[in-house]
């Protein structure tokens, strides 16, 4: 049997570069190699892109000094990564890639775009889903139209930061503190704050900005953090519920990767239907982004009412070992290799659908 060649992009330049580099190493430890050859491309911080020899030099981080540049082209007669070592220039055809990518120029749309030129099918969410998806204002814009319950909010754009009083003003008209302060347009709480006064917001408007050139403000929802996963193409489907314990005040990017304290809980006790009520809301989300593949829909459950509110969506969950995605599936019963199986399988069905050649799973 002929084995299919599926790359494995990781990296990139995005805040959450080390993230990606350890969900790379899940995903290629759990592909079935009987089924598959694997080429391995890394993207450096800044930007360049390499051929990797094994998941031992991603562990070691030896991978950032291949001298061997991997580019997937374009040219969608070629379907191929193009290789460059020195002088010396050759090609290997490449039949899926499952884009490991978080965050901005992986998740939002940029490398699925490419994808699409290339005519190689992948896995995850299209270029609309990804980059409505990655943008958080856009989402809320969305999700509105469903009539969803979400955080009451304040978009700013960077250049309203220079007359700052009157943003200010903005905000405490319709928010009261304490608020949280977001990048539209970053992944994984990079640049999140929470502010409790209008020096805190100040403070977290311009940390936001560092982030992206828009900027979200939300009200705060005194609730618990739930998460849910999806997965599939025209008919996808809702696993379970997971709760998020977050060891800080909120779970930002260090209480998610780098505080032990910070626990996950597969099947939590909630209120009433709202495990029911997070499933439903997450398809119907999914499928208003146009999501296709994967996805995880996160939600809060407010403490007092145990109400339902939608907080965010991710199109490329992280991989690791403490993310929730695949331990979601797994508590379902579906494993990483079946999960992973799954993912390429339906990236080769919309291949087949857009072609004309059958029916999305």
């Amino acid at each position: 049997m002929n084995k299919k060649t599926v790359a494995v992009l990781f990296g990139g330049q995005s805040s959450e570069h080390e993230v990606s580099c350890v969900s790379a190493t899940t995903i290629i430890n759990n592909i079935n190699t009987d089924l598959y050859r694997i080429i391995i491309i890394g993207i450096t911080k800044g930007g360049k892109w390499v051929k990797v020899d094994s998941v031992a030099d991603i562990k070691s981080g030896d991978w950032n000094k291949s001298t061997v540049t991997a580019v997937i082209s374009p040219d969608a007669t070629q379907k191929a990564v193009l290789l460059l070592d020195g002088n010396k220039v050759s090609s290997e055809k490449i039949d899926v890639v499952f884009p490991a990518l978080h965050g901005l120029y992986g998740e939002d749309g940029t490398v699925q775009g490419l994808l699409e030129l290339a005519g190689i099918p992948y896995v995850g969410c299209g270029v609309v889903a990804s980059g409505v998806s990655m943008d958080k204002l856009f989402t809320k814009i969305i999700v509105d139209t469903l009539g969803i319950r979400q955080a009451n909010y304040v978009s700013v754009m960077k250049k309203e930061l220079e007359q700052i009083s009157q943003v200010v003003e903005k905000i405490e008209q319709k928010i009261l503190y304490p608020v949280f302060i977001k990048p539209s347009n970053a992944g994984s709480s990079r640049g999140i704050s929470k502010a409790y006064n209008r020096d805190d917001l100040i403070k977290g408007l311009h940390m936001a900005a560092k982030h992206d050139r828009k900027i979200l403000v939300e009200e705060t929802i005194n609730g618990r953090e739930v998460e849910c996963a999806v997965l599939g193409g025209n008919e996808p489907k809702a696993s379970g519920v997971g709760e998020i314990i977050a060891a800080a005040d909120f779970y930002d990017y260090d209480a998610k990767y780098n505080n032990e304290a910070s626990k996950t809980v597969l099947s939590p006790e909630l209120p009433g239907n709202a495990a029911e009520i997070i499933r439903d809301y997450a398809v119907k989300i999914f499928k208003a982004v146009d999501g296709f593949g994967l996805s995880r829909v996160d939600f809060f459950v407010d403490k007092e009412t145990g109400e339902v509110i939608f907080n965010e969506i991710n199109t490329m969950p992280g991989f690791t070992s403490i993310s929730m995605y695949p331990m979601l599936w797994e508590a379902k019963g579906i494993g990483k290799p079946q999960l992973i199986e799954k993912l390429l399988q339906l990236a080769f069905a919309r291949a087949a659908e857009a072609g004309g050649q059958g029916d999305v799973l």
